[in-house]
């Protein structure tokens, strides 16, 4: 008898069954709550409005010029017909459940039932796939373009070293946009690399309205005595002189000459803005090149900057995570409740630095690193900024939490003698600390190194600021030189930490 009576009594339904599954049927989830299920009313009230927006928000995505609600939808169909008609179907299925499940929860030996939550899951798993574009197909299809670039990421080191390089050239001059004058081919002399281009005139690929790119002209281009069965690129040199190497099918535009030192080369003229300023003819150049390596290795430019880089990125993280254990130390002692639990002065002082702390660590370094850049600039000093502000409120939490979890005998103890505060923080608490002090702290500076990676990125300085350039200029090999030596630090700063945690944790 006494086992049943303490069981929790059934709450009794406000409505008959009938009266529920209409009133879910208008409202999801009504007729769950005028059942006594208050919580699980909610639940389904919140997850299908949720749900059913979702599924206008994307049908109007879909079909946005569409007017009414039926039209959109229409249009969805028609453009999504799997996607669209499974949600539909089950968004409509789902509603009549929830009038079902309502009706159910009247009875007295009603059950909760999670049915209905996996197909609440399984439409937001839908949408989710949906929304987030995940392509399977593209994926696979596109792997074999993603290998290039994927494998110099993986083996990046013939960027690492260079040798003193000797370039063998010729060029043929090209006018933008032909008139009666176009230039005459280069004279050849004899013993000398020589290229032509034919036409020597042409209009440069353009951007047009939607921001597609208009192929220009093609140039044939004939070169000859240079080194056979040699890599040769294509450079071109706008009218003021700035070079870069033309790009076709995603790759830059090189050549192997044959077996007599000749090839020949078809060439889309590329993009290139010309300033409103310029005046007269537009003269560009095209050039072969073939640069040969001489002389002994030496250390590449990007070994160099990325080198220089970590060693700022390590430092970033630990002069953060300095600072930010020499303000959150304090600060944790006011955030710890059974610290500050005295009278109502101190509570309030608790709270309000527990919120704080709060709102300090639910900002991402990234946008603290937004606002410090905006506040001292580009550089170092704006990520150590980011960074320290975030440890600050991360150690000041996890610090407060242990002082609240450590032995309350050693400070009832020290306050029957009469201590002060400060004397039963320093003779009670801190020596119990030191130990998840000393683990909170080297985790922290764990995090603050993989952080610095990151916040340089939006300008903090750092390793990131390096590779986020290189991605830009699609260097692969100069970015997975920076990626390879991010993954070498962290494996180093771990080993290191977790030296540090065995001899003082």
């Amino acid at each position: 008898m006494g086992g049943i009576s303490g069981q929790a009594k059934p709450v009794k339904s406000l409505v008959s069954g009938p009266v529920a599954g209409i009133a879910s049927f208008i409202i999801p989830g009504l007729g769950q709550i005028l059942a006594g299920q208050f919580r699980r009313g909610l639940l389904l009230l919140g997850s299908m409005g949720s749900s059913i927006m979702l599924l206008f928000w994307r049908a109007h995505l879909l079909a946005h010029r569409e007017i009414g609600v039926f039209d959109k939808f229409v249009k969805a169909l028609n453009r999504r017909p799997f996607f669209t008609g499974l949600l539909i179907a089950c968004s409509v299925f789902l509603w009549v459940w929830n009038a079902w499940d309502a009706r159910r929860q009247t009875r007295p030996d009603r059950r909760g039932g999670f049915g209905i939550f996996i197909l609440i899951i399984l439409i937001f798993f839908a949408l989710g796939w949906q929304i987030s574009q995940i392509d399977l197909y593209k994926m696979v299809v596109e792997l074999p373009d993603a290998l290039p670039p994927l494998s110099k990421v993986l083996w990046p080191w013939k960027a690492a070293v260079t040798r003193e390089t000797e370039v063998v050239s010729a060029g043929a001059d090209i006018l933008i946009g032909c008139d009666d004058n176009p230039p005459l081919l280069p004279e050849e002399v004899p013993g000398k690399p020589y290229l032509m281009a034919d036409p020597t005139c042409g209009e440069l690929s353009r951007m047009d309205e939607s921001n597609q790119v208009v192929k220009g002209s093609t140039l044939t281009l004939t070169g000859r005595g240079f080194a056979p069965n040699t890599e040769t690129q294509i450079w071109w040199a706008d009218s003021m002189g700035n070079e870069f190497r033309p790009r076709q099918e995603r790759e830059y535009v090189t050549v192997h000459t044959d077996e007599n030192g000749a090839f020949k080369l078809k060439l889309i003229m590329p993009y290139r803005l010309i300033p409103p300023s310029a005046e007269g003819q537009q003269i560009h150049r095209v050039e072969a090149r073939q640069i040969s390596a001489v002389g002994n290795l030496i250390i590449a430019d990007p070994l160099k900057l990325t080198l220089g880089r970590m060693a700022e990125t390590i430092f970033m993280g630990m002069m953060a995570t300095f600072f930010g254990i020499l303000f959150a130390v304090p600060i944790s002692f006011l955030a710890a409740r059974n610290l500050m639990a005295g009278s109502w002065i101190t509570m309030s002082i608790y709270y309000l630095t527990r919120t704080i702390l709060n709102i300090i660590r639910a900002i991402e370094p990234l946008i603290w690193a937004l606002i410090a850049v905006v506040w001292v600039g580009l550089g170092p000093f704006a990520g150590i900024i980011a960074l320290t502000i975030h440890s600050i409120a991360s150690l000041g939490k996890l610090y407060s939490e242990a002082i609240e979890n450590i032995d309350p005998g050693p400070i009832e103890a020290i306050q029957a003698t009469g201590a002060t505060w400060l004397q039963t923080i320093m003779y009670a608490v801190v020596p119990q600390m030191v130990p998840p002090f000393v683990s909170f702290s080297i985790y922290r500076w764990d995090i603050n190194v993989r952080m610095s990676t990151i916040i340089g990125l939006v300008g903090g300085g750092g390793i990131g600021f390096l590779l986020v350039q290189y991605i830009r200029l699609l260097d692969y090999r100069s970015a997975g030189i920076a990626v390879w030596f991010i993954a070498i630090t962290v494996a180093m700063l771990d080993y290191v930490s977790s030296e540090i945690r065995q001899r003082f944790v």
